[in-house]
């Protein structure tokens, strides 16, 4: 894992000004889930490094679609991350119960549009996510990617300089009165669209405390407003 993170320091040092921002609000232990949207494929290793970034080296589990471990190399670096295979369009009980398993006790990151936004806009979330939320009970941690989908398109482009990518964490979200409902499919689809709310407003709201990347060198559910 040292490794793969001293690949992905150099290649966001390469092309990227990555700026951390309220890192402090997610735990250091116990069950926890990142709730973000979802732009690039880079969001993958974006979140896993700026955890790592700000707290040190350890493990942010990842469910990932199956095709992306088809090859030997992109595996290795997505293993290395915590990142597992989970079969899509299919009821994957394996990979539901790994998630559930890891939420409880570990870190792990959920995008829960469920799959990268096709035009850069927040979509709406899957009510799977709400579910496992409502099984697993975590603390549940929003968060906002901003600048990775312009990572790609500008690789070759080395003189217009690096990209700025923003990761952006909100405050743990009050989700206790949902548990206290019954287990039903509006449950689920209240509380994924609680996670989505927190999400939006974190695109769009003022910023929180930042911390600097040590990659970059540089330095929003927040109640203020501003430009992101």
């Amino acid at each position: 894992m040292g490794l793969a993170y001293r690949v992905v320091w150099f290649l966001l040092c390469l092309r990227c000004r990555v700026r951390i921002e309220g890192s402090e609000h997610i735990p250091v232990q116990g069950g926890v889930v990142l709730v973000s949207n979802h732009i690039s494929a880079f969001d993958t290793i974006l979140i896993p490094y700026s955890v790592i970034a700000t707290q040190g080296l350890q493990i942010v589990w990842a469910p990932a679609k199956a095709e992306l471990f088809s090859t030997r190399l992109l595996s290795g670096v997505l293993t290395s991350f915590g990142a597992f295979p989970v079969r899509r369009g299919q009821h994957d009980r394996h990979a539901m119960r790994r998630m559930m398993a890891h939420m409880r006790t570990e870190k792990m990151m959920l995008f829960p549009e469920g799959t990268r936004s096709p035009n850069g806009r927040l979509q709406a979330g899957k009510r799977t996510v709400g579910k496992l939320i409502y099984a697993a009970r975590p603390v549940v941690i929003p968060v906002a990617i901003m600048g990775t989908e312009r990572i790609l398109p500008h690789v070759w482009s080395l003189l217009q300089g690096r990209i700025p990518v923003t990761i952006r964490y909100g405050k743990p979200l009050a989700l206790q009165p949902y548990y206290a409902l019954p287990d039903t499919k509006e449950t689920a689809v209240a509380i994924v669209q609680e996670v989505m709310g927190a999400i939006a407003s974190l695109l769009y709201n003022a910023p929180q405390s930042v911390v600097t990347s040590p990659v970059a060198h540089l330095q929003r559910r927040s109640g203020g407003k501003g430009a992101r």
